[in-house]
């Protein structure tokens, strides 16, 4: 069962992010460039999304839970690297060498085919459907009112960033539409707008729909996040920056949903372009902005003998120093270009390669972020 409600909700989330939340400590991902470094870096040999690709590793796509955050894919695939490499010397293949930019793409494909949410559940969203009145405008092949096309027909259901546009444009029309029937807007939350959305990409007459979820990184979206107006409100006390961690994509998306009604009426339209230009500006920011604490980050870098090397009197490079913008890319570009040197150094000095869990992995980047 196809669960992309909380595609939907990234995209619908970046409507409501603080201009504060900005991208320039972050690097920001294409996913369909890093489709084409997950095939060129030999990743797609092993490993399969969705179905597609090698056999011998893990399906990337169907690997589902909530909490997997960009820290928790870092420390996975660092505690993968030396079977990877192993396995690679033995095929023969050269093991990917990636640039920051590179590794960042790599985490914006990752996301368009995981979505890093809660899964849904068709029959819950059934309930959701009745319960909310949506079935009193929009039928499945035909709809009681002429004017609300009926589901069958959403071209938007097979690309969660078109069904976000049009959500973001139709919620003043169905506010005025449900109070001339008496009835009250409905509010979601995170999980109802998953199993909704689950619900409604499963039915008999869209589950042939063909599915996309793809994020830009023409540096636009900064621009248009100021033009739209979304910055003129959401500043100050409204900034929502640090007010979102903890939260799922679907849980903003609920969130901004129940808040539309109380926005001001002239607020802009977007394109199609625009939303995703939008959604790929912030969903930088949001979803590769660590959480960890620097000061456990500096117990794992001493815990696990990263100062051992990494310390600026040997041949590895100080790290404890701070470096703006590191993150999770940051680590996994470092990891990819040093870490079979490092490995081959390690095994002659006979120590082993030390391994991280999420958690530990979110404190140590913010802790090489901010430094001593």
């Amino acid at each position: 069962m196809r669960n992309h409600g909380s595609a939907v909700a990234v995209a619908l989330a970046a409507t409501i992010v603080s201009a504060s939340f900005t991208v320039s400590a972050a690097v920001a991902g294409d996913s369909r460039r890093g489709a084409e470094v997950f095939e060129k870096q030999s990743c797609v040999q092993c490993h399969s999304v969705n179905g597609k690709g090698g056999k011998l590793a893990p399906d990337l796509g169907r690997l589902h839970g909530r909490g997997f955050t960009p820290s928790t894919l870092a420390s996975l695939m660092w505690n993968h690297a030396p079977t990877m490499w192993t396995a690679m010397e033995k095929q023969g293949t050269a093991p990917p060498a990636l640039s920051e930019q590179q590794a960042a793409d790599l985490f914006a494909f990752f996301s368009s085919a995981r979505f890093f949410e809660r899964p849904g559940d068709a029959g819950r969203g059934k309930q959701v459907f009745a319960a909310k009145h949506c079935a009193t405008c929009h039928g499945i092949s035909s709809s009681p009112e002429t004017s609300a096309p009926p589901i069958a027909t959403w071209p938007s259901l097979g690309d969660p960033i078109m069904l976000a546009q049009q959500m973001w444009n139709h919620a003043p029309k169905m506010a005025a539409a449900l109070k001339e029937k008496k009835l009250k807007f409905p509010m979601l939350s995170g999980q109802e707008l998953t199993d909704l959305l689950v619900y409604l990409q499963n039915l008999p007459e869209t589950r042939n729909l063909v599915s996309g979820f793809a994020l830009s990184a023409s540096g636009n979206g900064e621009a248009l996040f100021q033009q739209s107006g979304c910055a003129g409100c959401h500043t100050g006390n409204r900034s929502l920056e640090g007010k979102l961690r903890g939260m799922t994509p679907a849980d903003i998306a609920g969130a901004m949903w129940n808040h539309s009604p109380r926005m001001r009426a002239q607020r802009p339209s977007l394109d199609l372009d625009n939303m995703r230009e939008i959604v790929s500006y912030v969903w930088a920011a949001q979803f590769f902005g660590e959480s960890g604490d620097a000061r456990r980050g500096e117990r794992v870098f001493a815990k696990k003998g990263c100062a051992g090397c990494h310390n600026g009197s040997g041949s590895a490079p100080a790290l404890a120093k701070g470096h703006r913008g590191f993150s999770s890319v940051t680590m996994i570009s470092a990891l990819s270009r040093h870490g079979p040197a490092m490995l081959a150094a390690m095994k002659q000095q006979g120590r082993e390669w030390p391994r991280f869990t999420g958690p530990e992995m979110a404190n140590l980047v913010s802790f090489l972020a901010k430094g001593k």
